[in-house]
């Protein structure tokens, strides 16, 4: 597949450094190593080798979504890709699911549950992130995931409106003061999951959640250790990604 005016292209030096490039003709992308012209990229073929002016390679690909949700323009701390996998799973996000979502951030979340299929309602308080999550999303997914992506500038405190939604999934500093309007605009057996740094948020949210007809609660953390693999040389990277946060899910029961 070859790359087109207006993609989005991942160039990755012989150092592993990546930088997220959109083609426009006429461009250019500048780096220490010289610059690229996007036109020698438009019409190149996804996987390709590109040189800069200075005599540097790039490999060039398309990005994953993991690649674009780590480089991508924020306004806010993005929920990193080790967590954003098994929220899919523990929300049991499905094509269709109606979703509630409230503290967009920079869209990392949004666009990885537009993309299994959801059809998302999303309160943020800030119209600057507001903004960049529905530009993220466009640029990631295309401008036609916009039409299953509800944007209102809203505080999910004061209340939600519509009921019947499936999911509600929340990145907010206080999770248990939306917990009570869940309870309501949930359909009975639905799921809602919070994401929270710390674990006395997790401790006010599970009171809050068994408090309002929620069960089967439960909270995990997931870490992230790489390895190195050379030759006959293999051991666990010094480094880890260890804590982010804590993901709270549970059902509401049927009353």
């Amino acid at each position: 597949m070859q790359f087109s005016e207006g993609d989005t292209v991942l160039l990755i030096d012989r150092k592993k450094r990546r930088y997220l490039v959109e083609l426009k003709a006429g461009g250019e992308f500048h780096s220490h190593a010289g610059f690229v012209p996007h036109d020698d990229l438009i019409g190149a073929a996804d996987g390709c080798q590109i040189s800069s002016t200075r005599g540097s390679n790039f490999l060039a690909v398309r990005p994953t979504l993991s690649d674009f949700v780590l480089k991508m323009p924020r306004g806010a701390q993005v929920i990193y890709p080790k967590d954003l996998g098994p929220i899919l799973l523990l929300a049991d996000i499905f094509p269709g699911a109606k979703v509630f979502e409230s503290g967009l951030g920079s869209g990392a979340l949004s666009m990885t549950m537009l993309r299994a299929g959801a059809d998302i309602t999303g309160y943020e308080l800030r119209e600057d992130f507001a903004s960049k999550a529905q530009e993220n999303v466009a640029k990631m997914l295309g401008k036609s995931a916009l039409d299953r992506y509800d944007v209102h500038l809203r505080d999910a405190y004061g209340g939600v409106d519509g009921d019947g939604f499936d999911r509600f999934v929340l990145d907010l500093p206080e999770p248990w003061n939306v917990v009570p309007h869940a309870a309501t605009s949930l359909r009975p057996g639905g799921i809602l999951l919070a994401y929270t740094p710390s674990v006395t948020q997790v401790m006010k949210l599970r009171e809050t959640l068994e408090r309002n007809g929620f069960i089967l609660a439960e909270t995990v953390e997931i870490m992230q250790r790489s390895w190195y693999v050379e030759g006959q040389a293999v051991r666990p990277d010094h480094r880890m990604v260890a804590h982010t946060a804590f993901l709270t899910h549970a059902r509401l029961a049927v009353s």
